[in-house]
């Protein structure tokens, strides 16, 4: 029983993680419209950047700071907020496809760079001891687990809470008009190139913070952790549990991660050791079954946008 309960706090940490950077995408696609393709890229800003300085320190590493925990986890919100201010700045003008590619190309760089550059990410090696505050501090993993749950659920609660109150704001209704009709919301007099840098640097900020949270709860990054599935993944969370609707992204997120796990879990077990090599195969294949499912079954997801109607119409 004890088994169990850890593997399900372990899991609803990394879900709600995810559910994290999900909501960040559900601010960019389904609040604005914006086709991001580069979410692991800043998934990995925001993990590396809190190793980098909350590690403890190794004489062949330029970075291992060991400062506080929270520091960490401001300075990889900010850094993953330059990261996006300023690839929104060179791509703010693309629309649709060109974005996505724009963005997908940014985060294989960002993954080459964690790769060769060795003397700040460790490479292939990566970065080990990552603190964690909960870590040793009660008798039990489980209870430290318990506490680290804890942290991310409030840090989800705060985020949704804000995340709902700028989508009933003006701004939040301009990013809807942007998404909408972007030519109607200029005619409007709205500066919708700004509007959209706003909405993107703010959606990947919390992507930042997400990869900052995993890199604390793991202890460890690698360029392995961030690979493109991550950005397929997170998608398939949104688009499944609901796009434009953050209720949805967190159910998303839970469902996609809990497909995910019990695939890989039956994969190790069900299958013949010359054979588990295909398990990752046969995870992306079921989410992507999942997903055409959902769009031909319940096209707006499990939790879809509620419709918004004007108070002066008839």
């Amino acid at each position: 029983m004890i088994g169990f309960v850890s593997y399900l706090v372990f899991f609803l940490t990394v879900a709600l993680i995810l559910g994290i950077a999900t909501l960040g995408l559900n601010l960019q696609w389904g609040g604005t419209g914006l086709f991001n393709a580069g979410i692991v890229g800043f998934y990995a800003i925001g993990a590396y950047t809190f190793a980098i300085l909350t590690a403890p320190p190794r004489p062949e590493l330029l970075g291992n700071f060991e400062l506080p925990w929270i520091v960490g986890v401001v300075g990889a919100m900010a850094v993953a907020a330059l990261a996006a201010l300023i690839t929104g700045l060179a791509t703010v003008k693309l629309r649709g496809d060109y974005l996505a590619v724009a963005t997908f190309g940014i985060a294989v760089t960002i993954q080459l760079v964690a790769t060769n550059f060795e003397a700040l990410t460790g490479g292939t090696m990566g970065i080990a001891s990552i603190p964690n505050p909960f870590r040793g501090l009660f008798a039990t993993p489980l209870a430290n687990n318990f506490g680290y749950l804890a942290v991310i659920v409030a840090i989800l609660a705060v985020a949704y809470v804000a995340l709902e109150r700028i989508a009933r704001s003006p701004w939040g209704r301009v990013l809807k008009a942007i998404r909408e009709d972007e030519v109607a919301a200029e005619t409007l007099g709205k500066n919708t190139r700004s509007f959209r840098l706003q909405a993107f640097v703010i959606g990947s900020t919390l992507m930042g913070l997400a990869g900052a949270l995993y890199a604390s709860f793991i202890g460890f990054v690698s360029p392995f952790d961030f690979l493109p599935i991550l950005t397929f993944q997170i998608w398939a969370m949104l688009i499944i549990g609901g796009s434009g609707n953050n209720r949805g992204a967190i159910l998303g997120a839970v469902v996609v991660w809990g497909i995910w796990s019990v695939i890989g879990a039956a994969a190790s077990k069900m299958l013949p050791v010359q054979l588990q090599i295909y398990g990752g195969a046969a995870q992306a294949m079921i989410i992507g079954l999942a997903l055409v499912l959902v769009l031909l079954l319940r096209p707006r997801g499990l939790i879809g946008e509620r419709p918004v109607t004007s108070r002066h119409a008839a």
